[in-house]
């Protein structure tokens, strides 16, 4: 590569017509700056108005974990659009809902009953709720339809056994206290995992994809698993909950009386 030397440039310089030390002011210059400079404004405007898009998916994410938080801090939680319930009822429709999923999975008719699975069932089901041996006796000799009915009246008999011994203004609170620590964890999480994504998801614009149509598509995903997980975990953790009375109290406080101390251990 040549480097024109300062004479060579001096003499440039004079066959244009201009002289040393005075600013260069062609219209030609001016203008090409002008182009350069709108071409730079207009990508750095891209630039931002892409990273608002990346950021607005996550808002609206952010807004519907904010509402939940809302509803279950103040005990009124949606199950529907149309429907709202309050603490224990969002828990029990939420294990129904995973009981039924789980029934219809290994008991469905798109299942043969030569294909059903009973050990995988009642290792699936016991994970979830505290169940023994004795509870799932027998439904080997059941269909689905009683095989649900069974599982869910022995899930309900326990809650309500745990609600015996705790009153229930102290079980909601442990109920909202859990949950929302659930719903933190679980968002904090979810918020790294779309970091991640946000790192890569450029590199799918090599692969002739939009990057921002294939980022709203993989964090949507991301956030039904998050929902999921919520789920499962407060369905887990409060039905595997065991309430601790103080040896000297009653195992079920009256009315009338001042609640006994309790303490509520975790799953193991």
């Amino acid at each position: 590569m040549r480097i024109f030397g300062s004479d060579r440039i001096s003499g440039l310089m004079q066959k244009l017509g201009m002289e040393e030390g005075v600013p260069i002011e062609h219209g030609m210059v001016t203008r090409a700056i002008e182009r350069a400079q709108k071409q730079v404004e207009a990508q750095n405007f891209a630039v931002r108005k892409h990273l608002l898009e990346y950021d607005d998916v996550m808002n609206k994410q952010r807004e519907s974990v904010y509402t939940l938080r809302r509803e279950i801090l103040e005990g009124q939680v949606h199950l529907a659009e149309d429907e709202v319930s309050d603490i224990r009822g969002y828990i029990m429709a939420t294990a129904e809902e995973m009981v039924d999923e789980r029934v219809e999975r290994f008991f469905g008719k798109d299942t043969h009953a030569d294909e059903w699975d009973f050990p995988a069932f009642a290792r699936e089901i016991s994970q979830l709720f505290p169940l023994d041996e004795e509870d799932l006796r027998g439904i080997d000799q059941m269909g689905d339809a009683e095989i649900r009915d069974h599982v869910w009246s022995r899930i309900v008999a326990k809650y309500e056994d745990k609600e015996k011994i705790v009153p229930r203004e102290i079980l909601t609170r442990v109920e909202r206290d859990i949950m929302l620590q659930i719903v933190d964890a679980q968002w904090k999480d979810h918020l790294y995992a779309l970091d991640h994504l946000k790192e890569g998801i450029g590199l799918r614009g090599y692969g002739q994809r939009d990057p921002l149509v294939e980022y709203k598509k993989e964090s949507f995903s991301l956030f039904q698993d998050m929902k999921a997980r919520i789920e499962e975990d407060v369905v887990r953790y409060l039905f595997h909950l065991r309430p601790v009375l103080g040896e000297e109290e009653p195992v079920a406080p009256m009315p009338a009386r001042k609640a006994a101390p309790v303490t509520m251990n975790n799953p193991s």
